[in-house]
């Protein structure tokens, strides 16, 4: 399976599990994933969810041959918004394990996430601009909130790499460990959520996070209506044939 799902302990463990495709993920694989979380939530069993990838790979976001068959459907619709839906509204801590590459969506659900652990390998991007696009699910809002505007915009505007360390230092990552620690770590982090009180977590985590709930689905809201917009244009049909065809993107024709 492209995503392994277990619950054992208390813990449902979702892992991208693709590693020959860099763990691209396709709806099918939205859908998987949407529906592990929807089932936590109602599963008094599941106390913790915890998200993982592969040593080398965490996920090199949408695969864009899968992205592209569906591109008709409006974006609200997709697979890959009920996942970041429920992902955003989970009312049990999410802890997540970043090892190797993190790009687009498998940067921006981690501002969905509660505890957020990387190893010394790991690399973040949102290349939306790059893709003639623009941020997806509250990233615009979140990003900034997280780390301040000017890096931020720094990290949204030119779509470029960062490594652990200075995701750790702009506050994005709480830890940044050597890969062969990071999952034992994570997975130690999260058993000790399901070791307290599961009513005071949900409390707790609905007290952060209730000013902004209606914001986040509103900014939501207003980057998939762009997203979807944006995703007919010239710009971005230029960066996905470019893509295709291995050369670089050419802008220039475009005001």
């Amino acid at each position: 399976m492209d995503i392994q799902t277990t619950k054992a302990n208390g813990i449902l463990t979702i892992e991208f599990n693709r590693p020959d495709k860099k763990n691209a993920i396709t709806s099918a694989m939205y859908q998987l994933m949407a529906d592990a979380l929807s089932d936590a939530e109602t599963d008094n069993a599941v106390r913790a969810i915890l998200i993982i990838g592969k040593p080398e790979i965490f996920t090199a976001g949408n695969d864009l041959e899968d992205f592209m068959k569906h591109s008709s459907a409006p974006v609200g619709e997709r697979p890959v918004a009920q996942f970041m839906r429920h992902l955003s509204t989970a009312s049990k801590p999410v802890v997540a394990a970043v090892a190797g590459a993190a790009v687009g969506i498998g940067t921006t659900l981690l501002m969905h996430c509660d505890l957020v652990y990387a190893a010394e390998n790991a690399k973040f991007s949102m290349p939306f601009t790059q893709l003639g696009l623009c941020p997806e699910f509250a990233s615009s809002m979140l990003f900034p909130q997280m780390v301040g505007y000017q890096r931020a915009a720094e990290k949204l505007l030119l779509g470029e790499a960062f490594s652990a360390q200075e995701a750790q230092e702009m506050g994005f990552v709480s830890r940044v460990l050597p890969a062969p620690d990071l999952i034992p770590f994570a997975h130690a982090q999260a058993a000790k959520l399901v070791a307290l009180p599961a009513s005071s977590l949900r409390t707790t985590k609905r007290l952060m996070k209730d000013s902004q709930v209606e914001a986040v689905q509103q900014r939501m809201l207003a980057e998939n209506k762009h997203f979807g917009e944006m995703l007919g244009a010239n710009e971005a049909k230029e960066a996905f044939t470019a893509f295709f065809e291995k050369r670089r993107p050419d802008f220039s024709k475009f005001v």
